[in-house]
């Protein structure tokens, strides 16, 4: 009779535990602001190869998509545009702290840097950082408080003069603050600049991504906007990681890395690349080589000793870009 007992209770347990769940086949890619287009096109490539995948997308300031996942937004992976925004979801516990080795070229499958956007014939004769400093120029980029795209224009500006200061830590500070003076409005993120700049023809010159300079002229007109290299910028990665607490909760970690991944394939790597953006596989790099002008590009390890002292220094509550914007 106790057999007949645990026999049965063994039966009850089988039909009632839950039945395993399936693998998930639907997942969030939270991105930055301007990629709106470039991951358009990159789910459709891979979705084509993945019949019954969904990948749905989410827009907005790094800084602020970071945020609203630690607040509830249920992002599978991240594809960002600035490290600390990835270090943040890490403290946090939504990625692993050793994220960057997860994927090639330090979890980094693409990169850009900020770069110039100017009105056709370029009536202020922009050329270099410089010019963004002069009374007559009026120059639009996001709030470096909630943009990474920002973030990157102020440290590419701020490498900028401490060459051309030797250093001199009040007259970077000057030029840094000349320049944001020069900003009549600072929008949330860079999508909503580009609408400032382009549709309600705010300003002389726009900041943004390389890449973003790129889809502008394709949307709106070569004839109509020009870019401009200046003569030095800041390597800005694109970093990317899956958001560990979801996928595991969702069971789409499979599908996060697979589309991950496919960044990293001749196909991902080409489709950013006809996007503007600069690429890491040498045989899509040279193929499209002479889109990209040559420019000198400078780290934040080699410039300001890296991310984590950037944080402290720069963007921490009281850092100097606070600073800066008490100033003005």
């Amino acid at each position: 009779m106790k057999r007949l007992i645990l026999i049965g209770a063994a039966i009850a347990a089988l039909l009632t535990a839950p039945a395993s769940a399936e693998p998930a086949t639907k997942i969030l890619n939270a991105s930055y602001d301007v990629a709106r287009e470039l991951f358009t096109q990159v789910n459709a490539a891979y979705v084509a190869q993945h019949p019954g995948v969904t990948i749905d997308q989410s827009h907005a300031g790094t800084s602020k998509q970071a945020r609203a996942i630690v607040e509830g937004l249920e992002a599978d992976v991240v594809t960002f545009n600035q490290v600390t925004d990835i270090a943040f979801l890490a403290k946090n516990g939504f990625v692993s702290e050793d994220w960057q080795n997860d994927f090639p070229n330090k979890s980094s499958p693409f990169h850009s840097l900020p770069s110039f956007l100017v009105r056709a014939g370029n009536p202020k004769n922009v050329k270099d950082w410089d010019d963004l400093v002069r009374d007559d120029v009026k120059v639009i980029f996001p709030n470096p408080k909630t943009s990474g795209n920002a973030r990157y224009t102020y440290l590419a500006a701020t490498a900028f003069a401490q060459e051309k200061f030797g250093g001199d830590a009040d007259k970077v500070k000057a030029f840094i603050g000349k320049l944001f003076d020069n900003v009549p409005v600072f929008d949330t993120g860079g999508r909503a600049a580009t609408t400032t700049f382009v549709e309600r023809e705010i300003g002389d010159v726009l900041i943004t991504f390389e890449s973003e300079t790129t889809g502008i002229r394709k949307e709106f007109g070569e004839d109509k906007f020009q870019s401009v290299t200046p003569s030095v910028s800041l390597l800005a990665e694109f970093p990317v990681a899956i958001v560990d607490k979801v996928a595991d909760a969702r069971d789409s970690r499979e599908l996060a890395k697979a589309y991950l991944e496919f960044l990293y394939t001749p196909e991902g790597q080409t489709i950013l690349a006809e996007n503007g953006n600069r690429v890491n596989d040498k045989a899509v790099a040279e193929a499209f080589k002479d889109k990209f002008p040559a420019v000198r590009l400078v780290t934040v390890e080699d410039v300001f000793g890296g991310w984590d002292k950037i944080q402290a220094e720069h963007f921490a509550s009281g850092g100097l870009l606070d600073q800066l914007y008490g100033e003005r």
